[in-house]
């Protein structure tokens, strides 16, 4: 299989997917059609089209989730990851896009989309907006992702859990490594081999364990 699972599209300082680009120009070289998935947003036919108007600016067209058996590639788009999930599941387009990627078409992530590459979407932060049959999603990984991990902000007198409270929460129930993506940074799975790219280092989570920072190049083995 071949990911590129990007924490978030917007970056402070960056255009939308600017920070990407240049690790998704390579992803993609030689390819042409990439079908994206909206359902993570309320406005699908709104979304699509700035994706398509973004990747015209790489020479890539955009075509409707409803074309993945003639794209080249599948980009499956951040917002709220339940209800992703559940359109996925919904629109029998999961396994669709899971059978795709595992025979070798390349997967691009975002936020959402990066999640749903885990086994399940128990560690997203978003709001259960609407109710997924299944938190088990495609599974391309053997581990979890947090996108857009927080560090604890020294000064803060924010008395709520920090996102690693939370993720040692999840570990109090459940034993799967866990990779918490800050903004900027993404997870390129090629040959095998995960590899962390991007701007920023991230955090490996492990049950019973201290966390981990680990810089972008480094070979993830949650």
């Amino acid at each position: 299989m071949r990911l590129l699972l990007n924490s978030s599209s917007l970056v402070h300082g960056y255009g939308y997917l600017d920070h990407v680009e240049p690790e998704l120009r390579r992803f993609l070289h030689g390819m042409r059609r990439v079908a994206f998935v909206p359902f993570a947003a309320h406005d699908h036919a709104a979304y699509t089209a700035k994706v398509r108007d973004r990747l015209a600016l790489m020479e890539l067209e955009v075509v409707g989730f409803e074309q993945l058996d003639d794209a080249d590639a599948i980009f499956v788009g951040g917002g709220n990851t339940f209800r992703l999930l559940k359109k996925l599941y919904e629109m029998n387009y999961f396994n669709a896009i899971r059978d795709r990627v595992r025979a070798g078409t390349p997967y691009v992530g975002s936020s959402a989309g990066s999640v749903v590459a885990s086994p399940t979407i128990r560690t997203t932060n978003d709001m259960p907006i609407v109710e997924c049959p299944t938190l088990n999603s495609f599974g391309f990984i053997d581990f979890q992702l947090n996108c857009h991990y927080l560090d604890p902000e020294p000064g803060s007198t924010h008395k709520g859990e920090t996102r690693e409270e939370r993720l040692r929460e999840f570990h109090e129930e459940n034993a799967i490594p866990v990779l918490g993506l800050r903004e900027g940074t993404m997870l390129l799975v090629e040959d095998g081999a995960a590899k962390l790219a991007g701007l920023r280092p991230a955090r490996i989570f492990r049950r019973g364990e201290a966390p981990l920072e680990i810089e972008p190049g480094t070979v993830v083995k949650p």
